[in-house]
């Protein structure tokens, strides 16, 4: 099937929004997306929207390989010194970035002592205790630790590790510029709109798991925002866009007329989970909180509203990441036993006569207004009155952490379905560790524990170490798992479209995408 021309200057229209197109080629590649990047700086955003518009325009150290483990890939190999505190790094040779310049540890620093600069990255605690970089040489980067960090390695697979070139200076950098090494240049940002790349033609792939390991195929990708589902798969019918999450409540019909092809990510380390606001009642209380564990099914409600495309998950940390262990988790953790709920809320005062009043915090997108009102209508069962409040993530992320600081307040505490995707067990730490990524749940017996966790290099031990800080966040029902994948991870995609595949973790991978004549 040939994709149908468009000529330069006319106008796609996506039902209320229209955007200029520039002239269509057999190898330009239209992705729609829900949401715009929040930022080309890959210190200044944390949302997946923005991570996998970072992944073609910056390469990393390391790569992820199918399995999610990490491997050579900017960096060919590394040391670590006897005391498990200096790792040595050894560059490829003969790689460019975007603006011609030679990529070396020079540009290594560059990236890391910015993370820890005067504006840090806004991942500045999963570099590690990097105490400082010395360039060896252009090929040998030295980079030494205060104390042992297990989680260094697979960071530096990571997108929020991306290499940014030592160019990257001037004010627009983040906003209207972006220099890497990746296998696509950045033509130009129209915030809320698109993100237009062009190939990079000196591109060379160490480490992704893909077939090319030269420049992609095509050579341009366009990053859509089109919000509306229903409008993005009116775009992939007509083929005015390529690529796109399709409506769920659509997808069954989308798979029997096989007009579409739907691919469906695996490992994506996705963990959608329940969270407490634990500074004042109900939930300062464990069996309030376990209430709500017992009283709602996560099963039942992700059938109901994903089918097949999502799973029940019991650990807090998702499928493919290092400690999940499912019977593990679940040994630990809180079927669906409205009995027993309904029994802890008694404990409480609570009753048929005097329900437990809360709010539940929900992010927008993916059906989840729907899977919320399954759990509100689960609640309401047991005795527990939840209104739903539904708003975009980085509203939500604000607003849970105002409700874990509004100590003395006589309105009931929240809870909320919670979301963060990550590649290693260390996201437990951002998390749980004092002060907390929302001031939420801390004890200095949990913070010990989360320690350990980072400070231990052999494999053996840290998974010892992070199962036990598992246990310790399930028993106190603080991180209660609920499913996964969680968001943006079907895709829809033409069938003139060949080679697109997603790698560990929500990475798409464009380098051996074709467009079919």
């Amino acid at each position: 099937m040939s994709l149908p021309r468009i000529l330069a200057g006319s106008v796609f229209l996506f039902g209320s929004a229209a955007f200029a197109a520039s002239s269509a080629s057999a190898q330009e590649l239209v992705w729609a997306r829900y949401g715009d990047i929040d930022s080309l700086d890959p210190h200044r955003a944390t949302s997946t929207l923005s991570m996998q518009v970072w992944d073609q325009i910056y390469d990393t150290l390391l790569a992820f390989d199918e399995n999610g483990k990490p491997q050579p890939n900017l960096a060919k190999s590394w040391e670590i010194s006897e005391d498990g505190l200096t790792y040595t790094l050894t560059l490829q040779e003969g790689v460019l970035c975007h603006d011609g310049s030679p990529f070396d540890a020079n540009d290594v620093k560059f990236t890391i002592d910015r993370a820890f600069g005067d504006n840090p990255s806004l991942t500045k605690t999963s570099w590690g205790p990097i105490e400082s970089v010395e360039v060896v040489d252009p090929t040998t980067v030295k980079v030494a630790m205060s104390s042992k960090f297990g989680a260094f390695l697979p960071f530096l697979a990571d997108s929020f590790s991306s290499m940014i070139c030592d160019s990257n200076t001037n004010a627009e950098f983040g906003s209207s510029t972006a220099i890497g090494t990746g296998p696509f240049k950045l033509i130009s940002w129209v915030k809320g709109d698109t993100v237009e790349l062009e190939a990079n033609p000196d591109y060379k792939n160490y480490g992704k798991p893909v077939e090319n390991d030269g420049p992609p195929h095509i050579d341009k990708l366009i990053v859509k925002t089109v919000p509306e589902a229903q409008t993005r798969l009116a775009a992939l019918r007509t083929g005015e866009v390529h690529i796109a999450e399709p409506p769920f409540d659509d997808i069954p019909a989308i798979k029997d007329s096989g007009e579409l092809d739907i691919v469906v990510a695996d490992s994506t380390g996705q963990n959608v989970f329940w969270e407490f606001t634990i500074s004042r009642p109900p939930f300062d209380d464990i069996r309030a909180r376990q209430a709500i564990a017992y009283g709602t099914d996560p099963e039942m409600a992700i059938d109901i509203i994903y089918g097949g495309l999502s799973q029940r998950e019991w650990c807090p940390v998702a499928k493919g990441v290092f400690g999940n262990d499912q019977e593990f988790c679940k040994s630990h953790g809180y079927p669906y036993d409205p009995e027993k709920a309904k029994a802890l809320l008694a404990e409480l005062g609570y009753g048929p006569d005097k329900p437990l009043e809360t709010t539940m915090f929900v992010w927008t997108g993916g059906n989840r207004h729907k899977l919320a009102e399954i759990f509100q209508a689960q609640l309401a069962q047991i005795g527990v009155k939840a209104a739903i409040e539904i708003m975009d993530i980085g509203t939500m992320n604000a607003r849970v952490k105002e409700q874990n600081e509004m100590k003395d307040s006589d309105t009931p505490g929240t809870f909320d379905m919670m979301t963060w995707g990550w590649y290693d067990p260390d996201i437990l730490y951002a998390l749980w560790h004092s002060p907390g990524a929302y001031s939420g749940f801390q004890t200095p017996e949990l913070d010990a524990m989360l320690e350990k966790t980072r400070t231990t290099i052999d494999e053996a031990e840290r998974l010892k170490a992070v199962q036990d800080v598992i246990a310790y966040l399930m028993d106190n029902a603080v991180h209660v798992g609920l499913y996964t994948p969680g968001w943006e991870w079907v895709f829809a995609v033409r069938p003139e479209i060949e080679g697109f595949k997603v790698g560990a973790f929500l990475h798409p991978m464009f380098q051996d995408v074709k467009v079919a004549e």
